[in-house]
């Protein structure tokens, strides 16, 4: 089975808060040799702050662990490098490549197979996004695929005739469910397809509305350990084989087992997992990322306080699986830390 460690994290700055409509949970506004040009101008390292007025980092849905993460980290940022930065709840992957592009946000949480598609400009991205850089490479995304005991529905190819929830329509969960199926020769047109986020799919559920849903993210997922209440919630598996296969074709999906006990599961279950990205406007100073970068992996601590997914991101693995070009101002850090 092909492992990978979880990741780490680090984080941007910016110019430019802005709100918009987004699909995931209920949008809104909360308070190197392949290294990326860096053009803004720069400021000064001795003051310990940033250039940028505003940081606005673009999450996803409300009650997932790019939210609950980066609201903390937002917090950190106002306080230690005098900046007013905010999250902005969206409907996650694509649509934060799309702000970012549009220099609406200057960070972004992303699935590191959206960023890809990206910078390729494949999939969702006609033209190629250019004006993105990687930070860092996270913990992975957990492909959870839910139901109900009552179903029947033990694996993924058991999906087939049923009616799916896949995420919030062109999100980063959207994107793997719709290649996760292909590759197990699951086609919408097998399936009845709902897009819902988090909190929707979960509610669904319960009410018997759909027969499963994917929630793609880091360990737990609030909406499962919610709907793990009372409902009697069933982790479906994706066979280890059959991930062997798909990973011929999407080598940014890896075979990994959610663990037992995740959702009272008494065994651990095979699944699929995405690394996560850290990435910012490749236009933002190298200094600031600089800092960003620092002030993000000095608070990790209080990062893992906020949300458990956060303990699987490490330093040592945070250059490992990048997708995009990396940051001046993330290297320059890594070249620091390592020279020590």
């Amino acid at each position: 089975m092909k492992k990978i460690k979880a990741s780490t994290m680090v984080v941007t700055a910016a110019l430019l808060a802005v709100s918009v409509s987004a699909c995931d949970d209920k949008p809104g506004a909360t308070s190197a040799s392949n290294a990326a040009p860096a053009t803004s101008q720069q400021a000064t390292p001795e003051t310990g702050s940033v250039q940028s007025k505003f940081v606005t980092i673009a999450t996803g849905g409300a009650s997932g662990p790019y939210n609950i993460i980066a609201t903390t980290l937002a917090e950190i940022y106002t306080k230690d490098l005098k900046t007013n930065s905010k999250t902005q709840t969206t409907g996650a992957s694509v649509e934060n490549l799309n702000l970012l592009h549009q220099k609406k946000v200057e960070m972004a949480f992303l699935m590191s197979d959206v960023l890809s598609d990206a910078v390729n400009g494949v999939g969702n991205f006609p033209n190629k996004i250019d004006n993105v850089s990687e930070i860092a490479a996270l913990y992975p995304n957990y492909v959870q695929i839910v139901t109900s005991k009552r179903t029947g529905i033990q694996t993924i190819t058991d999906l087939k005739g049923k009616r799916v929830a896949t995420g919030a329509q062109n999100s980063g969960v959207e994107v793997n469910a719709r290649n996760l199926l292909e590759g197990f020769g699951i086609s919408y047109n097998d399936i009845s397809v709902d897009y819902l986020g988090y909190a929707e799919a979960a509610d669904a559920l319960k009410s018997g509305k759909i027969d499963a849903a994917f929630l793609t993210s880091g360990l737990p997922n609030s909406s499962l350990m919610e709907l793990q209440q009372g409902f009697d919630l069933q982790i479906v598996s994706i066979p280890a084989e059959g991930m062997a296969e798909v990973i011929k074709t999407k080598p940014y999906f890896n075979a990994m087992e959610i663990p037992a006990d995740t959702y009272g599961n008494a065994e651990a279950i095979p699944t699929a997992a995405i690394k996560n990205a850290l990435a910012v406007r490749s236009d933002l100073s190298e200094n600031d990322v600089y800092l960003l970068t620092k002030t993000f992996f000095e608070s990790l601590p209080q990062l893992q306080t906020a949300h458990q997914a956060a303990k699987d991101i490490n330093l040592e693995s945070a250059q490992q699986g990048l997708v995009a070009p990396l940051h001046p101002g993330a290297k320059k850090y890594y070249d620091e830390v390592n020279a020590k």
